[in-house]
């Protein structure tokens, strides 16, 4: 699996789910289930991952002379 090698199986990240909101997923499998489910047929798709959004950079810490050449 790409990213981790012990991926929970998550029917959102499932090849075979298809979100419907953010709180179900429809399988071609087992029907409607919540995005937590998961099962032994889950196949991992990387493309579905959304990565978290990064923290924004503090810059109070720095001054203006260290952004000068």
């Amino acid at each position: 699996m790409l990213f981790e090698k012990d991926m929970d199986p998550r029917c959102i990240y499932c090849k075979r789910g298809q979100a419907l909101d953010g709180q179900t997923v429809i399988c071609c499998k087992r029907g409607v289930l919540g995005s937590g489910g998961g099962c032994h047929r889950f196949r991992y798709d990387p493309l579905k991952r959304v990565p978290p959004k990064p923290l924004p950079v503090d810059f109070s810490q720095w001054k203006q002379e260290d952004f000068s050449l």
